[in-house]
Order: structure tokens, then C-alpha cells, then sequence
């Protein structure tokens, strides 16, 4: 069985891909590494089309990103939004957090 994984892709400057499974067997790492894809980018589009599963530690790394680039004075979108994220975001009363950036 394959490990499960999760990806970040450029596709331009600003505008970004994440891809694969955004759960807590892939979360921890990746957050880790994070110094290495952090957008720094003024306006950061974020694609989730390409996400094939999202868990609650998937949906708190969204949460701390979006912070992180808030906290920079950048702007974040996010575009293509699971249906199970939105689901998840309800569930724990946190999607006015991130209401403003979904597309």
C-alpha cells in the first residue's frame, strides 16, 4: 500500500496548487518543511481541486496558513474547496474564519 502524500505546486508566481491527501498522516511533515513553500506572494490563490482527501488536521493546516499569510499583510483565496472541507469547516464552527477567501 502506498503511503499516503500531499503536494505543493507553482503553477505562477502567486497562484498555487495543493494535491493528494491533506490528513494527519501527511500534515506533520509537511507543515514542518513549510519555510520551503510558504508563499511570500502579496495576493496567494490556493487551487484544493487536485485534493483527493481532507481530515480535521488538513482543515487546521488551512486554518494556520491562512493566518500565517494574513499575518504577513497578504491576501489568501482559496479556489476549488472540497465539498468535504466545507463540511468540516461547518462542523467546527470555524467557516466565518475562512468565509471571506473561498471562491
Amino acid at each position: 500500500m502506498t503511503k499516503p502524500k500531499i503536494e505543493w505546486r507553482v503553477q505562477e508566481i502567486g497562484h498555487y496548487c495543493l494535491s493528494g491527501a491533506l490528513e494527519r498522516d501527511t500534515v506533520p511533515a509537511f507543515w514542518q518543511q513549510r519555510h520551503e513553500w510558504m508563499p511570500r506572494d502579496p495576493k496567494v490563490t490556493l487551487d484544493l481541486a487536485a485534493l483527493t482527501r481532507v481530515d480535521s488536521a488538513g482543515m487546521v493546516m488551512l486554518l494556520h496558513i491562512y493566518q500565517q499569510i494574513n499575518q504577513h499583510g497578504a491576501e489568501l483565496k482559496l479556489l476549488n474547496v472540497p465539498e468535504q472541507l466545507l463540511t468540516l469547516l461547518r462542523l467546527s464552527h470555524v467557516e466565518s474564519m475562512l468565509a471571506a477567501c473561498i471562491e
